[in-house]
């Protein structure tokens, strides 16, 4: 499931990237109209609040006494609190109906070089980590607590956590879920997802 996040988030960031490239149409109209941006900044939010409240706290607590490793978890949450801004700044961009465009393609560049670079950093040092010292237990919590705050949402969230997934992913990711979630995920989400074209003109 985390990989499958990253590559969703990085999907995003691409097609964020196509937007405010456009020539030919107001990107800042794209964006601020687009289900699909709501829809990243929202479960950004979740995974990375999850991460900070679920995950970083219990690895303090076991790695107390090895400095590396806590000087990385501190650049994890540097690195997530880093992001936020930048999604707030493209926000006022697009409101901004004077000086916006200009400054919307540095934003969204900026926020691709944060994002991608934490989720590299976060795949190459931290996951590994994470998996020997996190319990059972204490995963189970986090991925609890990131479904909670999902919330009501599910039926969207995971259609885009898959979006242009590959077979193999999507297997693996609803590889646990009962059939009758495994219906209705192929049957009523992925069509009601594909229907709301959350990224017009992509």
């Amino acid at each position: 499931m985390m990989y499958a996040m990253h590559d969703a988030l990085r999907r995003e960031l691409v097609r964020i990237a196509r937007i405010t490239a456009r020539a030919d149409d107001d990107p800042r109209a794209v964006l601020s109209t687009a289900a699909g941006w709501q829809m990243f900044k929202r479960y950004l939010h979740v995974h990375h609040t999850s991460e900070d409240d679920a995950i970083w706290p219990v690895m303090r607590l076991a790695l107390a006494d090895r400095p590396d490793d806590l000087a990385l978890l501190r650049a994890m949450e540097e690195e997530h609190a880093a992001i936020d801004p930048l999604l707030s700044s493209i926000d006022a961009a697009l409101a901004d109906r004077s000086g916006g465009l200009e400054a919307l393609g540095g934003l969204t560049d900026a926020l691709a070089t944060s994002l991608t670079g934490h989720l590299k950093h976060e795949e190459g040092e931290t996951l590994a980590l994470i998996e020997v010292t996190l319990s059972p237990e204490q995963w189970r919590q986090f991925t609890e607590l990131h479904r909670a705050r999902i919330g009501g949402d599910s039926t969207r969230y995971l259609p885009w956590l898959l979006d242009s997934a590959t077979p193999q992913a999507t297997a693996a990711v609803l590889g646990n879920f009962p059939e009758p979630l495994k219906r209705a995920y192929a049957d009523e989400w992925v069509p009601a997802y594909t229907a709301l074209n959350i990224w017009p003109l992509r």
